[in-house]
Parts: C-alpha cells; sequence; structure tokens
C-alpha cells in the first residue's frame, strides 16, 4: 500500500440472511475483521520516526468508522444495523502497556514515534455487536537488514510465540489456567513474563468483557479468587497477551490521564448531576456497550468532568494507562477467536508486521513440547482427524 493509499472495503457482504444465525455472526465478526486489518496496514505505513501518536490514534477511528460506514447499510426488519468501533485505537510505546490514546489537550499529545520504539498498535470494529479486536507490535526503523535486537527483540519474540500458542490452547474442553500456564511457559524461553494480572474475556453480541476469563501471571491473591472456566462449542474470545522484558511483569499507574472508558450495563445508578447525565446519554448513544476515547465526545472538558460521577458510582468503567518499570518494554498480540463444531477459527487476521527476520535474538525457544504444539494447524484436518481416529482404533483392537 502506498501512503496516500486507503485501506481498501472489505468485500462486499451478501446481506440475505445465512442459513443459520450463528453462520450470519460469523460473517459480521469476519467483515468487522476485514475492516480492522485494512487500517492496521495503514497505521503501521504511519508508523514511522517523527509520527506523532495523536495523529495515529485519530487517523485510526476515522479509517474504522468509513470501514464499517460502508457494509451492512440495508435495515434489518425496519432497524439500522449498529457499527462502528468496538475499541478506540490506541499506541502504547515502549513500557506503557495498553490504551494510550491522549487528547490534543493532554501534554503527552506531543508524543513522537522515535526509531526503535516497541510499539502496540490496538483497535477494534464491530458489526450488529459482534466485535473484532485486533493488536500487534512492531519495532520502528526495524527491517531484515538491520532487524530488532536485544530485551527488544526478546519481548517482541516472546508476545508473538505466547499469543500463537495461546490460540491453540483456547480449545474445547481446556480450562482457562491451561493458557495461563502456556503463555508463561513460553514467555521464560526468552526471559520475559506476562504482564501481571491481564484479562481476556468470552464475547457474545454488544459484550467483550464476559464471565468468562482467562488471567496471565496471575498474583497469589487472585489465583486464590479467580473462577476455573472450561472452554465450550460456540463460544468467542478475544485474547490480549502483553508480554514485559521485566523481571516480574508488574506495572503500575503513572502521570498519563485515561481517555478510554466503557460504560458497564450491569450497573444501575441515578446521576444526579445535570452534566452528568448529559455526557452518559451521549455515551449510550455514540458509543452504546463498546469502550470510547472522550474525544469522540462533543466537549471534552464538559465530557472529562461529566464522567467523574459516572465512574464513582462504576455506571462507567476506566481503561487505565499502566506502565511497566523504566527501561523494559512491553509488546503485545491481541486476537479474536471462535470454537466452532470443525475446531477453533481464528476471526482476526494473523499480524501483518511480524516476520521472524524482523526480530534477531540469542535466545530461542528449545521446549520440544512447546515446539510441537506450534508446529500444529490451529483447526486439524479431515484427514489427520480420520488418520488419528484410524490409528485409535488399531490401537484398541490391539488390546482386545
Amino acid at each position: 500500500m502506498s501512503d496516500n493509499e486507503q485501506p481498501s472495503a472489505p468485500a462486499a457482504v451478501d446481506e440475505k440472511k445465512p442459513a443459520s444465525t450463528a453462520e450470519a455472526d460469523l460473517t459480521k465478526y469476519k467483515t468487522a475483521a476485514d475492516i480492522i486489518h485494512g487500517v492496521t496496514k495503514k497505521l503501521i505505513e504511519l508508523a514511522v520516526e517523527g509520527a506523532k501518536v495523536i495523529d495515529l490514534c485519530i487517523e485510526g477511528d476515522k479509517l474504522i468508522e468509513a470501514g464499517t460506514a460502508s457494509v451492512y447499510n440495508k435495515p434489518v426488519k425496519g432497524v439500522k444495523v449498529s457499527k462502528g468501533l468496538a475499541f478506540p485505537t490506541s499506541i502504547s510505546v515502549n513500557n506503557a502497556v495498553a490504551h494510550f490514546s491522549p487528547l490534543a489537550s493532554d501534554p503527552q499529545s506531543e508524543q513522537v514515534l522515535a526509531k526503535d520504539d516497541v510499539v502496540k498498535i490496538q483497535l477494534g470494529a464491530h458489526i450488529d455487536g459482534f466485535a473484532a479486536i485486533s493488536a500487534e507490535t512492531i519495532v520502528v526503523g526495524a527491517t531484515a537488514d538491520a532487524p530488532a535486537t536485544g530485551r527488544r527483540a526478546d519481548v517482541v519474540k516472546a508476545a508473538w510465540h505466547a499469543a500463537e500458542l495461546a490460540m491453540r490452547t483456547i480449545k474445547v474442553g481446556n480450562k482457562n489456567w491451561n493458557v495461563t500456564e502456556a503463555v508463561g511457559n513460553i514467555s521464560s524461553a526468552w526471559g520475559c513474563k506476562p504482564v501481571e494480572g491481564m484479562l481476556s474475556c468470552n464475547q457474545t453480541q454488544n459484550v467483550i468483557d464476559g464471565k468468562k476469563r482467562i488471567i496471565l501471571n496471575p498474583s497469589e491473591a487472585q489465583k486464590r479468587d479467580f473462577d476455573t472456566v472450561t472452554f465450550a462449542e460456540g463460544e468467542v474470545y478475544g485474547m490480549d497477551v502483553l508480554i514485559s522484558s521485566g523481571e516480574d511483569g508488574k506495572a503500575r499507574l503513572e502521570e498519563s490521564r485515561t481517555t478510554i472508558y466503557q460504560r458497564d450495563s450491569t450497573v444501575t445508578y441515578q446521576l444526579k448531576m445535570k452534566n452528568s447525565r448529559a455526557v452518559f446519554s451521549e455515551v449510550q448513544k455514540k458509543a452504546g456497550a463498546f469502550p470510547f476515547n472522550i474525544r469522540s465526545l462533543e466537549d471534552e472538558k464538559r465530557a472529562r468532568m461529566g464522567l467523574q460521577e459516572a465512574v464513582q458510582h462504576s455506571l462507567v468503567k476506566p481503561y487505565e494507562v499502566i506502565f511497566t518499570p523504566a527501561n523494559t518494554f512491553v509488546a503485545g498480540f491481541h486476537f479474536t477467536i471462535a470454537l466452532l463444531p470443525g475446531g477453533p477459527s481464528l476471526i482476526t487476521h494473523p499480524p501483518v508486521w511480524y516476520k521472524p527476520e524482523l526480530v534477531k535474538t540469542e535466545k530461542e525457544l528449545e521446549d520440544e513440547n512447546l515446539k510441537s504444539i506450534l508446529a500444529r494447524n490451529l483447526r486439524e484436518s479431515k484427514k489427520s482427524k480420520k488418520k488419528k481416529a484410524k490409528a485409535e482404533g488399531e490401537a484398541e483392537a490391539k488390546e482386545e
């Protein structure tokens, strides 16, 4: 794609109702995924030395809105299909873990990308409430001739392998702790740790933070209190893999203003202040159940003030910007995956930027068991399933 070329609109969707509701829902998920794939490609082109972070965030949101506006325009039973942002574009650099998307009025709005920055790009779109969210990590200026090295390379390679392993571990019958353990194990091959307490959730229509959850690098208290869940057919998960080059994966709040929030539909409260009620009404109208950036609201200053009461009473939850210690790096990959009758199916596209030749590490994965899992296809082919069944049948016959 050239610098002035826009991401192409996804292929036209046949808006006649497919054979089943599940099939129709999957088509919506995949249409949203096609849109964010095109936007991510464009943002990676623009994420060069000297690029302003705020400009990338604004451009990402604008392109998502344009992409979703071009599909599903035929009303269903006289009702418009809702669509738009499922997660505002955030560009989190080096030791910023996630959710960094400044406002023009914020001091951090002047931040620009520098050579060798480790940059996490996260964004999401939805069609009719079916959301595809994706994130990937790039290293500014890295090429096959001059790849990223040192701890930058270690953390990106660890995160990419951890995401690939998580994809193969989220399968029917497995438990959330299987993913927690797998991601922790593989990260250690590059001397890295998952960021402590990061959550991933199951998704349904208009819900990206369902009750079935996966936790990475939990504290002792989190291990004790966290529910064990089993993955089941028909479920969709948004898996957020965030890996730190630090020793323990711990992160904390620093001087960075929260700009991304989300309405909590499980909480009810009658707001007292007139401004709070007006802002909350605008949030419901513009974002619905999905996260939003204050930037998308009519008056940023009024919105900040109005959201205070809503946050205080948990009507709206903040997506805080947290940081690992200085001189550490965080790499992240986020994918959306469906557990279908035929096996797991990746809804979002594979990362655009990552290639092994762009990150040169001295450490490599040596665990043969993990290597064999990574070598498998995400979904077993019918041929290999038959072969496996035949082998099991022969083994049973021998035992008799």
